[in-house]
C-alpha cells in the first residue's frame, strides 16, 4: 500500500494553513463484463481554507468525477477502490448513505454546470432555499425563509422579497445560476464544489459569477474546489491549480506559475494553445492526438503517446509527482537520476512551440513529422486553418483565456 501523501506531495506548503480537504491516493474504477477500467487513478490534492483551488484538463480528464467522488455521488456502477477523502480530519469516502446525505449540503456545497436541471422545475427557488436551510440548520420556517431572500440578495438578484416565489423558469441563465451558488451557500458549507458553474453562460454574467463566487467563499472562509477547462477562468479566480489528465494529476502549483511557467509538457501544450495579446504567431499550437480511452492507457506516463519529448523511460514507468521548481508535476523530465533533464519549454523563438518531435508515428493518424518540422506546424498541417479573433472587453478575454493575472504584463 503506498504511504500517505505529506503536505507538499499533495501540494500544500511546508507552513501553510492545515488543509481542509484531503485528497489520498484517490482510485475509482467502473466494473465490466470485459474487466475493470480505472477512471481515477492515485489523485492526490489538498485546498485550505479560504483557498480556491482550480482543476483543469480536457474532456474526459476526470475532473467531474473526482468532484463526484469526493461528494458521494458517484454513479454506479463506479466505486471508490482505493484512497482517501478527509473533510476537516474527518475520513468521508466510506460513510453510510444517510451519514454521507447529512454531510452533503451541510458542510459540502455543489454548484453544477446547468442551473436548470439543478433547480426542480415544480418548486419555487424560495421552497427549495428554505428545505435546504431547514433540513441542515435549526432554525424556524419564518427565520429559514428570511435567510433565503438574505442569500439571494447576497448573490445580486434584484427585488430577492418578490422573486423568492418565482419557479426557475422565470429567471434568466444567469439569474439561476445565482440561485443555485445561493442554494450551495444555504447552509454555510466548508467546502463548495464548482463543476463548471460558467460554462453555460454568456462572457459578461462568466465574470459577474467569478467575482460573486470569490467575494462570497473569501468572506465565508469556504474552500472551493472549482472544475473547469477554461484557463481564464483559472487565472481570474483561483489560488492554485491541479492539471489532470486520462484520471490523474500530473501537475500542482501556485496559478502564476503553472501559467507563466509550466512544468509538464501537457501543461505547455495548453498554454501554448490559448492566444495571446500582441500574439504575432499565424497559427495556435495544438496538441496533438486525443486522450486515451479508459481501456487504452498507455503503460508508462499516459502522456508519452503525446509528448514532444518522450524517452524510453517514459513508456514503461509512470512517474510520480516530482519537485519542479514552484510547483509539481508528473514528469521524467524533473527526476535528477533520469537519463534525460530538461525544461519541457523548449520553444522555438517564433511563437513558444516545442521543437522535438516523438518518434514514432503521429497518433493522429499522419506519417512522422519530417526532419526540422516541430510539433506544432506538423499537427497544424493536418489541422483546418484557425483564426483566432481578440475580444476588446476584459470579461470576454477572461472567458476566453486571453487575459493576465493581476500585475503581469499582457
Amino acid at each position: 500500500m503506498k504511504p500517505i501523501p505529506t503536505p507538499a506531495a499533495s501540494g500544500v506548503a511546508e507552513g501553510a494553513t492545515a488543509p481542509l480537504l484531503e485528497v489520498r491516493n484517490l482510485r475509482v474504477e467502473f466494473p465490466t463484463r470485459r474487466g475493470t477500467l480505472v477512471a481515477l487513478n492515485d489523485v492526490s490534492f489538498s485546498i485550505a481554507p479560504g483557498e480556491i483551488l482550480g482543476v483543469v484538463g480536457e474532456s474526459g480528464a476526470g475532473k467531474s468525477l473526482t468532484g463526484a467522488a469526493i461528494i458521494g455521488l458517484l454513479e454506479p456502477p463506479g466505486r471508490i477502490a482505493g484512497g482517501q477523502v478527509l473533510l476537516e480530519g474527518q475520513r468521508i469516502d466510506d460513510l453510510p448513505y444517510e451519514k454521507m446525505r447529512r454531510i452533503r449540503g451541510r458542510k459540502i456545497g455543489a454548484i453544477f454546470q446547468d442551473p436548470l436541471t439543478s433547480l426542480n422545475p415544480l418548486y419555487t427557488v424560495g421552497r427549495q432555499l428554505t428545505e435546504t436551510i431547514t433540513t441542515h440548520l435549526d432554525v424556524s420556517a419564518a427565520q429559514a425563509r428570511q435567510r433565503a431572500i438574505d442569500l439571494l440578495a447576497s448573490t445580486g438578484i434584484p427585488a430577492a422579497e418578490q422573486r423568492i416565489d418565482h419557479y426557475p423558469h422565470q429567471f434568466s441563465g444567469g439569474m439561476r445560476q445565482r440561485v443555485v451558488i445561493a442554494l450551495a451557500l444555504a447552509a454555510e458549507p466548508r467546502l463548495v464544489v464548482a463543476d463548471e458553474p460558467t460554462t453555460a453562460l454568456d462572457v459578461s454574467i462568466q465574470a459577474q459569477i467569478i467575482t460573486l463566487m470569490r467575494s462570497l467563499c473569501r468572506e465565508r472562509g469556504a474552500a472551493v474546489m472549482l472544475i473547469t477547462h477554461d484557463m481564464g477562468v483559472i487565472a481570474e479566480t483561483c489560488d492554485r491549480v491541479a492539471v489532470m489528465y486520462a484520471g490523474r494529476v500530473v501537475e500542482v502549483g501556485p496559478v502564476a506559475e503553472v501559467i507563466h511557467r509550466p512544468a509538464h509538457p501537457y501543461t505547455v501544450g495548453l498554454m501554448a494553445s490559448i492566444p495571446a495579446i500582441g500574439d504575432s504567431r499565424e497559427r495556435l499550437a495544438q496538441i496533438d492526438g486525443s486522450m486515451p480511452r479508459l481501456n487504452a492507457i498507455p503503460p508508462g506516463c499516459p502522456f508519452n503517446p503525446r509528448c514532444a519529448h518522450r524517452f524510453e523511460r517514459c513508456t514503461r514507468e509512470r512517474p510520480e509527482l516530482l519537485d519542479a521548481g514552484a510547483t509539481r508535476a508528473a514528469c521524467w523530465l524533473h527526476d535528477p537520476a533520469s537519463e534525460k533533464r530538461g525544461d519541457p519549454r523548449a520553444l522555438d523563438a517564433a511563437g513558444d512551440r516545442p521543437t522535438a518531435w516523438p518518434s514514432g508515428p503521429a497518433d493522429a493518424g499522419g506519417a512522422d513529422a519530417p526532419a526540422g518540422v516541430d510539433a506544432a506546424d506538423a499537427a497544424h498541417d493536418r489541422a483546418a486553418d484557425r483564426v483566432a479573433t481578440e475580444p476588446d472587453d476584459p470579461a470576454s478575454r477572461a472567458a476566453a483565456g486571453r487575459l493576465p493575472l493581476p500585475g503581469s504584463t499582457p
